[in-house]
């Protein structure tokens, strides 16, 4: 699916430049900045610190 999005110029010229030292394309560059922030905000981070107080408990035990 195309998604047409306003850029400030900038931004555009940072991409076409970081586009380019990798070998990439700016719409992978922007593809693969939208699955990490998907990957981030995933909501994971609650089964990465669940029980984190547990080991604390033993050593105090």
């Amino acid at each position: 699916m195309r998604v047409l999005a306003d850029l400030p110029d900038d931004d555009i010229a940072w991409l076409d430049a970081r586009a380019a030292e990798l070998g990439t394309s700016r719409a992978q560059l922007l593809r693969e900045a939208v699955a990490a922030f998907r990957a981030d905000a995933k909501g994971d981070d609650l089964d990465a610190f669940f029980g984190i107080w547990a080991e604390r408990a033993k050593h105090r035990s």
